[in-house]
């Protein structure tokens, strides 16, 4: 019988693998974003759209990695059951900050994408006051979706329990798991390759071949490996979970192995908030410097239609 499955030695292996993998990761994104912040703060004076977007990242960053010690001792730790209220806050501050970065990212992206693609409608669409409120947007959000949604993942009980893990039914009922996975991840990621390759083929096609250009085709690649390569394992991860979850998956090998790579793939996608203070913190800097080149290179390869194309 499958519910004889156990999970023990998983539960013993991950209790080792979080240390490593969180260790670093939390020691390292900590300080990098709170450079980013530093500098944002104190060395840019001048607040654009991209030191806008570039800050929210960095504060969701460190959102996600305010959890980390606490996710690291409940791995081997079981908490009282008074403590319930204080780890559905935790899980959703983590989660807050795992969706709230991705979709400052894709806000970033198409940032990018208009004022690179679509020079003309950028001074209507873009300016500090609009980034500034897309972040507001994009915070309250996630602070409305998930705080009511990670609440209901527990039920309140008697006896101790693993803070992070053994989410209730309602943790992994259909609906929730069909929107996270469309809307907290397909969604962005589609707009993100979209914008990423409309923009990668502009700077192309618009004839330079400057330093410029091909630093900004860099960082557009590493920015998209940088948001896919973390995420897509965790949640094809959480879509397998929940097929087991659902009875589709039974065997009890197969429950396993993915309990362990649900397990692994979590632990390594926080590893984005080391790769987006790498990646995102030379965004603005290189946006903004190649932005006017390719502006100009795109109104001079439009302006012979410009006057026989119709409004």
């Amino acid at each position: 019988m499958t519910s004889n499955c156990s999970f023990d030695h998983v539960d013993h292996l991950m209790t080792y693998l979080e240390l490593v993998i969180y260790i670093p990761i939390f020691l390292c994104g900590l300080i990098l974003n709170a450079v980013a912040l530093f500098v944002f703060c104190v060395f840019l004076r001048k607040w654009t759209e991209s030191t806008i977007y570039m800050s929210s990242l960095a504060l969701m960053d460190l959102l996600l990695l305010f959890p980390l010690p606490f996710k690291m001792h409940a791995s081997s730790h079981r908490w009282s059951a008074n403590l319930q209220p204080l780890c559905s806050v935790l899980e959703s501050l983590y989660f807050v900050g795992i969706y709230g970065s991705i979709y400052i990212i894709m806000c970033i992206a198409v940032d990018r994408w208009v004022a690179i693609c679509h020079p003309f409608r950028a001074k209507q669409l873009r300016s500090p006051k609009a980034a500034l409120g897309t972040c507001m947007g994009v915070w309250v959000l996630v602070l409305a979706t998930i705080f009511p949604t990670t609440c209901n993942f527990r039920q309140a009980g008697q006896e101790d329990f693993h803070c992070f893990h053994g989410f209730s039914k309602k943790g992994w009922s259909p609906s929730v798991i069909i929107c996270l996975q469309v809307f907290g991840f397909l969604v962005p990621a589609l707009v993100l390759v979209y914008c990423s390759v409309r923009t990668i083929l502009a700077l192309k096609q618009s004839g330079q071949r400057s330093a410029q250009s091909r630093a900004c085709v860099k960082i557009i690649y590493s920015s998209l490996s940088a948001f896919l390569v973390p995420f897509t394992p965790s949640h094809v991860g959480i879509l397998l979970q929940f097929l087991v979850h659902q009875g589709v998956i039974q065997d009890c090998g197969t429950k396993t192995s993915i309990s362990l790579f649900i397990q692994i793939s979590m632990c390594l996608s926080n590893v984005t908030c080391c790769l987006d203070a790498l990646c995102y913190y030379f965004i603005a800097h290189e946006v903004r410097s190649t932005r006017n080149t390719f502006r100009l290179s795109v109104i001079s390869q439009r302006r012979p239609t410009f006057s026989t194309s119709e409004v």
